[in-house]
């Protein structure tokens, strides 16, 4: 099929579910678990996955091409993009939506950058989202007090042009507990400042029961990474401790993938 974006997702459904690809075996457990969920969904690769495999273009090949065999609506997300040359390389690949991420920026340099990034995307068909507030964890931050603000999530998005803004509400990247609390009236709120799809960065930390207050309340894209990692890291070490002599990558790097699967199906169900 081919791919469509997550814009595209959202006209027909009220929330994208958007599990991110390091290896291709992530891809293809991804898909698989869609598919039999009979779910579209994101497959999203962030720019340290780039970093990691030296270059972007190798496994976002690999990617759009079992995305394009899939049996269910996908869309190829770039996930926090903080350079500009590698959201441009992502449209040329074929993405077709992508999260420029200036957060780290001053307030007026994330909107110049942002804005400009937006309009390079829109020219094109690509589907932009950007990010306000420190939603944080790969730092270490996690507290009460990080969250965006209504007022400036408004202007921030009237400035920008953006589609969608993934906003800091009580999750955190690179959770391995899923306990995260969702600040619900805070969503409630910036689901009416903002008319543009809200996204949750940092579901992995959130449970199934707080995903879903969270979407009722206005959340529109959810992502998932750390969560499904964890998923496939026990299947392959229950893998290679049942059997030490394993040498055959696809006897442990299968079962994982298998696993992965089968929690995206889940989450998907979920993510509805």
């Amino acid at each position: 099929m081919p791919l469509v974006s997550t814009g595209d997702i959202l006209t027909r459904r009220r929330v994208v579910p958007a599990f991110n690809v390091i290896q291709i075996e992530h891809a293809h457990a991804i898909v698989a678990g869609a598919e039999s969920a009979s779910s579209p969904v994101a497959l999203q690769i962030s720019e340290n996955a780039a970093k990691y495999h030296g270059a972007l273009a190798p496994i976002a090949l690999a990617a759009r091409r079992i995305a394009e065999d899939a049996g269910v609506d996908v869309a190829l997300h770039l996930d926090h993009a903080e350079s500009e040359d590698l959201v441009r390389e992502a449209i040329d690949l074929g993405f077709t939506s992508a999260m420029f991420d200036a957060s780290r920026s001053p307030y007026d340099e994330n909107v110049a950058r942002t804005a400009r990034m937006a309009a390079e995307a829109r020219a094109q068909g690509v589907w932009i989202e950007a990010e306000l507030g420190e939603i944080g964890g790969k730092d270490g931050a996690h507290a009460p007090g990080v969250r965006t603000d209504p007022d400036e999530a408004r202007s921030f998005v009237a400035d920008t042009g953006v589609d969608a803004l993934a906003v800091a509400v009580g999750s955190s990247h690179a959770m391995t507990t899923r306990t995260a609390s969702l600040d619900i009236e805070l969503i409630d709120r910036l689901a009416e400042a903002v008319p543009v799809p809200l996204v949750l960065h940092g579901s992995s930390g959130v449970a199934d029961a707080e995903i879903r207050r969270g979407i009722d309340a206005g959340m529109r894209k959810v992502n998932v990474s750390t969560h499904l990692n964890g998923i496939l890291t026990r299947r392959v070490r229950e893998a290679l401790v049942a059997d030490e002599a394993l040498v055959d990558p696809r006897k442990y790097l299968g079962p994982g993938r298998d696993a992965m699967a089968a929690e995206v199906a889940r989450l998907c169900e979920v993510i509805s």
